[in-house]
């Protein structure tokens, strides 16, 4: 990859060739929670720009530029009043739609409120997590994936923030052979205790736990397949003659990826970028079984990205909890149990933009290589005026569904067969689920 490719791939400030194509799609911009109390604003920033999220005395989302328009003060401190934000410097009110409903300071009769308006951003509520569009025209239908169709009762959505780049946040999750390193633990627990945490449990039709086969068969066959939505990953780790461990995981472009936590409970997360050097995940843990525990999600996920800002316990100030003693008898990083604080180590110590032209890819980066030529093509086809991937019609959105993901081990004559068989059987005991994708 030269510079200039590795640039036009990661920055994403307006008018950026990354930047202008993820404004094509509905991104993750807070939790649902973050605007619950007494006071339901708050400054965000997303894509490099700054903006107030609120919520109006009737209920209504709208998120606009921070800086009003009169004078350029910082509306994320304005009362929530009159049907909009009222600026703390003069009381001009803007509505969740950017529609100046007064300017108090001016003679009465005055028509300059229905010349000026601020620049607002469509919001909607999917999931516990509000998405906001920051492009023009329409904003794309959303696909009709698992954790959007499921009941509320089934879906827990929560978000941390890294200090580095989202692209080599996202490829950390498109990159199915780091598992067998990264995430090693060197004695398997009670796969009993295993709700709630990331390869803890046993690996469908199976009693081995997930992190035992990772541990132990650490050179996995990959396979890559292009879909509607991006691309799907199958990696195959032979484990004897006659069994064959599957794990099928998901590319969903621009920049989510969909992951199987349990039997039960799937993982679709996306790298959201604040601006060039720091993202956002935002995860959404959908069960085809029964309701998710939230509050129990929740304990877990905040000792280690407490609220209000979500940022780790652990980071570049305090080594990432790197513990020597624990490197040496339990975990592979020494860097404890969490594994969203491993993706963080290997994520942010890349620097806060990774020097692509220094990298050195092998078979196990098929998944990666494939989504950058994805990346680049997209960038090309927007950049021309065209559509495209996954900038979705509402017809063709509700035809993306799904899609399957599952970790087991089957047959290793007819591994094929076994693993749609086994997402086909998990759907048939959610009668909420999607048909499966094709």
């Amino acid at each position: 990859m030269t510079p200039e490719q590795n640039e036009r791939i990661t920055r994403i400030g307006p008018g950026t060739p990354a930047g202008e194509l993820l404004r094509r799609y509905w991104q993750p911009v807070a939790l649902a929670e973050e605007l619950d109390g007494a006071r339901p604003v708050k400054a965000v920033r997303l894509l490099g720009q700054d903006f107030v999220l609120f919520r109006d005395e009737a209920g209504r989302y709208g998120m606009l530029d921070r800086d009003c328009a009169h004078r350029g003060a910082d509306l994320s401190y304005g009362r929530r009043e009159a049907g909009g934000l009222r600026c703390l410097f003069h009381g001009w009110v803007f509505d969740v739609n950017g529609k100046c409903l007064e300017t108090p300071a001016e003679p009465e009769g005055s028509k300059l409120c229905e010349r000026v308006s601020q620049r607002a951003c469509a919001v909607v509520l999917r999931g516990g997590i509000l998405w906001a569009y920051l492009g023009a025209g329409e904003p794309p239908a959303f696909a009709h994936l698992d954790c959007f169709v499921a009941p509320d009762s089934h879906v827990f959505a929560f978000k941390g923030l890294w200090q580095c780049n989202w692209l080599q946040a996202l490829e950390v999750g498109i990159d199915p052979s780091h598992a067998s390193f990264l995430h090693v633990y060197f004695e398997d627990e009670d796969t009993a205790d295993s709700y709630g945490r990331q390869f803890r449990s046993a690996s469908s039709g199976s009693d081995m736990p997930m992190t035992r086969v990772l541990r132990e068969f650490n050179r996995p066959e990959i396979r890559i397949e292009k879909t509607d939505w991006g691309q799907r990953l199958i990696t195959l780790r032979k484990l004897s003659d006659e069994k064959m461990h599957v794990r099928v995981t998901h590319t969903i472009f621009p920049q989510a990826f969909v992951i199987p936590m349990s039997d039960e409970i799937t993982i679709t997360q996306w790298h959201v970028p604040v601006d060039d050097e720091n993202c956002h995940w935002f995860t959404m843990f959908t069960s085809f079984g029964k309701p998710i525990d939230k509050q129990h999600f929740r304990d877990i996920r905040l000792k280690t990205y407490p609220a209000p800002d979500y940022r780790p316990v652990h980071g570049r100030h305090n080594n990432y909890g790197f513990d020597a003693a624990e490197q040496a008898t339990q975990t592979f990083t020494g860097m404890g149990m969490d594994i969203n604080i491993h993706d963080q180590w290997a994520c942010e110590s890349q620097g806060r933009i990774q020097d692509r032209t220094r990298e050195h890819l092998g078979t196990g980066d098929r998944g990666i290589m494939a989504y950058r030529r994805m990346l680049l093509e997209a960038m090309d086809t927007a950049g021309k005026g065209g559509r495209p991937l996954m900038v979705l019609e509402a017809g063709t959105a509700a035809n993306i569904r799904g899609p399957q993901t599952m970790d087991g081990v089957g047959p290793n004559a007819g591994w094929e067969q076994f693993w749609p068989e086994v997402d086909r059987k998990r759907r048939e005991g959610a009668p909420w689920a999607a048909p499966k994708a094709a």
